[in-house]
């Protein structure tokens, strides 16, 4: 399969699972809670009939290839490729009616991502990588993705979804970076990523986030020219708490708050 065969297919993609949320979007759906400690973490109709498409579109087009999705398990996940779907990262954000949400698809190789898109169906936005380069496709056009140089935390814009959605102890060590920070402002899931991506913002601080949260997203930002690691500098692939900036001085100065004794 050559490179635009395979770029048209995972626009493919992201068409059904976009046909297949947007008439769900502002609209009375239902909303099931599947947190099992007592929180709050939704999941709608939407979510899974539009991995379902995605699902049945990929058995189709590639029957050897592994799938797993967040809602609907997973499917040959040894398999040398595997697909990894979270149809709407940013349940809270659609249930609300607010665009900072997204489809996520990720394609992976011996667990590695090798691409990865954002899909926004509402906005009609694409952003994609390959950990080599990154693009933005949607109204304001067709161009490359490049993350934008900062110096230092005290010239940075830092996002996080919710401080609430941490640990006691690491709401703690990320207060000590947002202390530092120009603008601190919550809110965006994997969109907050595409707009670091873009040169927008400098850095993101998350936790408890998945493997399917994360996978499309580290080719988009390596391919946009920045760093994405756990707090403890490793690989982000199985999720964690994740650091991802757009300079990698602004990375290693977060790195050293998150980490420094209490």
């Amino acid at each position: 399969m050559t490179a635009i065969d395979f770029a048209a297919f995972v626009d493919e993609l992201a068409t059904v699972s976009g046909e297949t949320i947007r008439p769900f979007f502002r609209s009375a759906l239902s909303v099931e809670n599947k947190s099992q400690s007592g929180g709050f973490d939704p999941v709608t109709a939407a979510d899974r009939a539009a991995e379902a498409a995605m699902r049945a579109l990929i058995k189709r087009t590639f029957p050897e290839h592994g799938v797993i999705g967040e809602e609907l398990g997973a499917e040959k996940p040894d398999a040398e490729y595997v697909w990894v779907l979270d149809p709407i990262d940013g349940t809270k954000s659609f249930i609300c009616g607010l665009p900072a949400w997204g489809t996520l698809i990720a394609l992976t190789r011996h667990g590695a991502p090798i691409y990865g898109m954002m899909h926004q169906p509402f906005t009609r936005e694409h952003f994609t990588g390959d950990g080599s380069g990154a693009r933005y496709r949607g109204p304001a056009g067709d161009r490359a993705l490049r993350v934008r140089p900062c110096a230092a935390l005290a010239d940075a814009i830092m996002l996080t979804t919710s401080p609430l959605l941490m640990q006691e102890p690491d709401r703690e060590s990320f207060r000590r970076v947002e202390q530092k920070v120009r603008l601190s402002r919550y809110g965006g899931d994997c969109y907050a990523y595409c707009m670091l991506a873009a040169g927008h913002v400098d850095v993101l601080i998350e936790t408890e986030l998945k493997p399917h949260d994360v996978l499309a997203l580290i080719p988009i930002v390596e391919g946009a020219g920045g760093i994405m690691t756990t707090w403890d500098n490793g690989r982000p692939h199985n999720g964690g708490r994740i650091v991802a900036a757009g300079d990698r001085r602004v990375h290693a100065e977060a790195m050293a708050l998150l980490n420094a004794a209490g």
